[in-house]
């Protein structure tokens, strides 16, 4: 692989890294402060909320200052601010420093997404792919990392205020030889400030809704699924996110020599079925090991709908590919904001396989949206 190419796929490990820690020591800084259940939800709110104001500016300031910039400047905010919510023990501190991580969550999401995307323009290869496998195996050694300091009962404190400067000169080793790579051609100009969503956005996040709620829902929800509809071992409960996590990483890291060979919209249809055919085998499993093939089939129907959603986004062509993706990836966060609450109503009423079943008529929309991912004329 290209030096550049081998680079921003890297980066989107580092970017896992550090984004990924704080999720595994939030219940240890819980009970630091003091915090009820309601109260830590509140507390919560602070990440998203902090994600989800910066979407419609974030293409301007991508578009003024670069990716690469925005990614040196705002990474270590994500490690810095996470590793101070676990000295700065107090409700409304956790909540601002949470909204710092999540306004440099958001920003170098986009950022490294954008980079990708001007990399397959320059090489004329599909690498995005392969970027998000290797992000989720990232994000899932920084899980199993959290759990097993956890389990050491390393402080929460000494975990994450050692792993910042570790992520930080890790990012810095990566992304400071990288050249600056030009933007994706487009038809139209710099002049929007907001990255509106449009119909060509909202077609898009159509298309990823059922992935992303169903990942959602599997990352919160998978395993209580398996504790409240079996009798088994804790250990065999864990396994459930694990087989999710790891065939999506699979996935991911081979489908691009596929996507390249038979297309964007020919894969999703398979892929969408393969998670349809999963969720049918897990919402109707007879036991707990069937359950878990359930999600494992899930795991690699969903692998790379995501980013064939932000790939096609950044593709479109109609004006630059960071409000595309911005717009886009701004519509997909405010759905999914409202996904736990609503996968929680629906086990509470009806079960938690009721609950999974919902996402069935999802899934299907992702299969009829597909064509919504068909290549676009390349401007001139």
């Amino acid at each position: 692989m290209p030096i550049v190419r081998w680079r921003i796929v890297a980066l989107f490990f580092v970017h896992a890294l550090t984004v990924g820690a704080i999720h595994t020591r939030i219940p240890d800084v819980q009970l630091q402060i003091g915090l009820s259940e309601a109260q830590l939800g509140l507390v919560l709110m602070g990440q998203p909320l902090g994600a989800l104001s910066m979407f419609l500016f974030s293409s301007r300031i991508i578009e003024r200052f670069g990716p690469r910039l925005v990614i040196l400047a705002l990474l270590p905010l994500a490690a810095v601010s996470a590793a101070l919510v676990t000295v700065m023990l107090n409700p409304v501190a956790m909540f601002v420093l949470l909204a710092f991580n999540g306004v440099s969550f958001s920003l170098t999401n986009i950022a490294i997404n954008v980079e990708a995307d001007r990399i397959e323009a320059a090489s004329g290869a599909r690498i995005m792919n392969t970027c998000h496998g290797v992000w989720s195996v990232g994000f899932l050694l920084t899980s199993l990392l959290g759990a097993a300091l956890r389990g050491l009962d390393v402080a929460a404190a000494v975990h994450l205020w050692l792993l910042a400067p570790v992520v930080i000169g890790m990012m810095l080793l990566v992304v400071l030889p990288m050249p600056i790579t030009p933007p994706r051609a487009h038809a139209g100009d710099n002049r929007r400030r907001l990255a509106w969503p449009t119909l060509a956005t909202m077609g898009l996040v159509a298309f990823g809704l059922g992935a992303g709620l169903t990942e959602g829902a599997a990352r919160a929800w998978s395993i209580i699924y398996l504790r409240d509809s079996f009798e088994v071992a804790a250990w065999v409960e864990s396994l459930a996110l694990p087989a999710l996590l790891a065939t999506m990483a699979l996935g991911r890291l081979l489908a691009d020599r596929f996507i390249d060979r038979h297309g964007p919209v020919r894969v999703a249809r398979v892929l969408a079925s393969i998670a349809i055919a999963g969720m049918v085998l897990l919402v109707a499993s007879p036991n707990a090991w069937t359950a878990l093939a359930g999600f494992g089939l899930v795991g690699i129907g969903i692998c790379v709908l995501y980013p064939l959603m932000l790939s096609a986004a950044a593709r479109l062509g109609d004006r630059p590919a960071s409000q595309n993706v911005a717009a886009t990836t701004l519509i997909f966060q405010l759905v999914n904001l409202g996904a736990p609450v609503l996968i929680g109503a629906m086990a509470q009423g009806f079960g938690i396989r009721m609950a999974f079943a919902m996402l069935l008529p999802l899934l299907a929309l992702t299969w009829a949206m597909a064509g919504k991912l068909a290549p676009k004329a390349t401007p001139s």
